[in-house]
């Protein structure tokens, strides 16, 4: 078993491996036992033997226990390999002191001297590489790397220039790492690109490297990929089919899930036909051990495909498979996906947690994010045929699922094995546009990036700019019946209005009063409700109901505009998160590819041709410029989404306000005038005949409106706009210290927007 043991206690961040199940104490004796029984450690003259010693460089900090003859070293310490495989992934190493002990294979890297690297000049053949630190220990060396200053009588030594640029570097981390990059940490690294460029297939890859079809072994990758170069994706080569049968009989063949081919056109083969998946009808549930919790149904639909459709027939009904899942199971999807397909660009998983964590607003942001999350999972061509994907959109029993997710976490990261089982045409790459389209694609989402912010900022203003029309037509529409009715409007600092009891006032008080005294707050309304000093007098009457129908319709537009920025106009700008930040996102692939075009090149400069890893570095090229496909295929579908949902919305909001202002248009028409024949809406002609039915009882008196109790209180003050929570990749803005302060002493305004986790804690 491959084995990685414990660090030792305080290492530095730069050098900390991996959790392992390893137990350093039961192997490490078990390994020096063996290695007792193989051969003599007594033996001085085995340990003094440097020649058959393999120079290497410690990668991690290890504190070795004496007791089961473990080597300490410290990172970057050089060491030499007595033996390199003693048992149980244990090599016998020896450090700068001299001293032997059991060190993990893991923990360290072969080097190679610098005489292989710098070759002795004919011109000055006393000029050559110093040995290594080992062997400098026991006989001095007054050669160096660099020629030293010239002494007395060395004046006719013609000075020979050093060797340095791009040929020096390659040659240095050639010798110095084994080919390696500096830095480990890079998506280059971490994806297993760089092991499968400077090795080929992993140890662990079940691809195997015979070109003999009819032994039932499946083809190498080399021999596939020139296989389907040749023949047509239609036609599958006999021989081929013959070898894949014979695999499968044989039990050898590679999993369908785990094969995945390039087209011509540096693009992904789909294997599956898309499909839909909604996030829906989230629900609370409380369990014993883990308290409580929010389960969302999660809905995959699959629309039948025929190969002949009956337009007589209607279409049939899509396919739907329905499960449950929490968050932390869309976590455990996440993390399988991400360690089983490293060249790939997955979107980021949404946050844990945001304020709120039963909230409505919350569970509502939740349940987008999520789906956007899935739904861009399965709009991959290559990952939406994953095994762990269709595990987790279909697996309905609890048992299973606790049975089955515990292999999916301890799966063993795919690193260059999945570069061993992408096959792609032969000759599908030409390094100058590879170089191009690299550089093209890291400015256009660079830009794309930049502008998406600008709009999501924008969006948000426009957001607001409704709801101020909202409160322009609402205020609008108090201020006709204010005119109508002859009660004041309230405002802000100052409320006026009639008083009533001047109305009912004794006509005896009165009768001694002048007549301009008298009238006062007479004749601004008659007793049927018109908006007229005569009693009686019917136009006035009908005017003033078209009046307050048509102030109750801007109640209603009103309504629209507020209804349409909270809820239509905020699905918008929850989906603007799904294209932004296109560069983080693709950044590891940037970066594979970058470093991937200096190795070729490096593979195929004069003299040091490397066919083997020219070919290695063709497939992970192919691969990222599969991935900016995937980018560019899904950039066109998002965007084109996005507008025709925002005019979809906004068609509707103006429909709909068309509707109500012909309706309250029509109110001013007499019943004796012809109806006007329009092809606007259905509604429009009902709601015209709604108004001519109303208007046979013009007689009757006015009753008031509902929004006339408001205009001593108006609403004017909206609540504030629900902001979708933050993306992943946000920057937090720093909240205003007014806010703040009034927050913490438990007055000013608090709004009901989603805030931090922490909430109060730390304002």
């Amino acid at each position: 078993m491959a084995t990685l043991p414990r660090a030792t206690k305080s290492p530095s961040a730069s050098v900390i491996r991996p959790h392992s199940e390893f137990d350093a104490g039961i192997n490490a004796s078990t390994a020096w036992t063996q290695h007792q029984l193989s051969s003599d450690l007594s033996d001085e003259d085995t340990l003094e033997n440097t020649e058959n010693r393999r120079p290497a460089r410690a990668l991690y900090d290890f504190e070795g226990k004496a007791e089961f003859r473990e080597l300490t070293v410290h990172a970057g310490d050089e060491l030499e390999v007595v033996k390199e495989d003693v048992s149980d992934g244990w090599s016998l190493v020896s450090d700068v002191d001299g001293e032997i002990g059991l060190l993990p294979r893991s923990y360290f890297t072969y080097t190679s001297e610098f005489t292989a690297t710098f070759e002795p000049d004919a011109a000055n053949p006393n000029l050559s590489a110093p040995p290594s630190k080992f062997r400098r220990k026991k006989e001095t060396s007054s050669s160096s790397i660099t020629p030293r200053n010239s002494v007395a009588g060395s004046s006719a030594t013609p000075i020979i220039p050093q060797n340095t640029g791009e040929w020096m570097f390659p040659s240095f981390r050639q010798s110095l790492l084994g080919g390696k990059s500096l830095n480990r940490f890079s998506s280059f690294v971490t994806s297993g690109a760089e092991e499968w460029v400077l090795k080929g297939k992993a140890a662990d890859t079940t691809i195997t490297t015979t070109t003999h079809f009819g032994d039932g072994i499946w083809p190498s990758h080399e021999k596939l990929s020139s296989v389907i170069s040749e023949e047509d994706e239609d036609d599958v080569d006999s021989e081929l089919a013959e070898a894949e049968e014979n695999a499968r009989i044989n039990g050898s063949r590679l999993p369908e899930a785990d094969r995945h081919f390039i087209d011509a056109g540096h693009a992904w083969k789909s294997k599956l036909p898309p499909f839909k998946v909604l996030v829906h009808s989230p629900s609370k549930r409380t369990s014993i051990l883990s308290g409580s919790y929010t389960v969302y149904n999660v809905t995959s639909l699959f629309n039948a495909t025929t190969v002949e459709p009956n337009r007589d027939e209607p279409p049939s009904s899509p396919t739907r498979i329905t499960v449950q899942r929490r968050f932390s199971q869309f976590v455990i999807l996440h993390t399988a996906l991400a360690r089983r397909l490293p060249g790939i660009a997955l979107p980021p998983l949404p946050e844990k947690q945001y304020a709120g964590r039963f909230s409505d607003e919350f569970v509502e942001a939740r349940r987008g994010d999520l789906e956007r999350y899935i739904g861009r999972i399965v709009r991959h061509p290559v990952a939406r045929y994953a095994e762990v994907v269709t595990w987790f959109l279909s697996c309905e029993s609890d048992s299973e699922w606790k049975r089955l997710a515990p292999l999916h976490l301890s799966k063993a990261p795919a690193g260059p094995s999945f570069y061993a089982q992408v096959f792609h045409p032969a000759f599908n790459l030409d390094l100058e546009d590879a170089e191009e389209a690299v550089e093209r694609f890291a400015s256009h989402t660079r830009a794309v990036g930049k502008g998406v912010q600008g709009m999501r900022s924008i969006f948000g203003g426009v957001r607001e700019a409704r709801l101020e029309m909202s409160k322009a037509e609402r205020l609008l529409s108090y201020s006709l019946l204010s005119l109508i009715t002859s009660k004041s409007l309230a405002s802000p600092g100052h409320i006026a209005g009639i008083a009533e009891e001047d109305e009912d006032e004794d006509e005896s008080k009165l009768a001694g009063l002048k007549p301009r005294d008298r009238y006062k707050g007479k004749g601004l309304m008659n007793e049927d409700g018109a908006w007229c000093w005569r009693e009686g007098c019917q136009e006035c009457l009908a005017l003033t109901k078209s009046l307050q129908r048509t102030a109750e319709t801007f109640q209603s537009v009103a309504d629209l505009y507020d209804d349409h920025a909270r809820r239509t106009q905020l699905a918008t700008h929850e989906s603007l998160k799904g294209v932004a930040h296109p560069l983080p996102i693709y950044e590891g692939v940037v970066s594979t590819h970058r470093s991937t075009l200096t190795r070729y090149r490096e593979a195929g400069r004069e003299g040091h041709t490397d066919e083997d890893m020219a070919s290695r570095c063709e497939t992970v090229l192919n691969t990222t410029m599969a991935e900016m496909e995937t980018y560019h295929s899904q950039k066109v579908e998002d965007f084109e989404t996005l507008a025709k949902d925002h005019l979809d919305g906004e068609i509707a909001l103006y429909e709909q306000i068309l509707s109500r202002l012909q309706a309250a248009r029509s109110s001013f028409d007499s019943p004796s005038e012809p109806l006007p024949v329009s092809s606007s809406s259905s509604s429009i002609l009902r709601s015209t005949s709604s108004s001519h039915m109303l208007s046979l009882s013009a007689s009757a008196p006015r009753q008031p409106s509902i929004y006339e109790r408001e205009l001593e209180a108006p609403r004017l003050t909206p609540a504030p706009l629900l902001q979708p929570c933050p993306h992943v990749f946000d920057s937090t803005p720093m909240r205003p210290v007014s806010v703040a302060v009034g927050t913490l002493l438990g007055g000013g305004y608090k709004g009901e927007g989603r805030g931090s986790v922490f909430g109060n804690l730390f304002w």
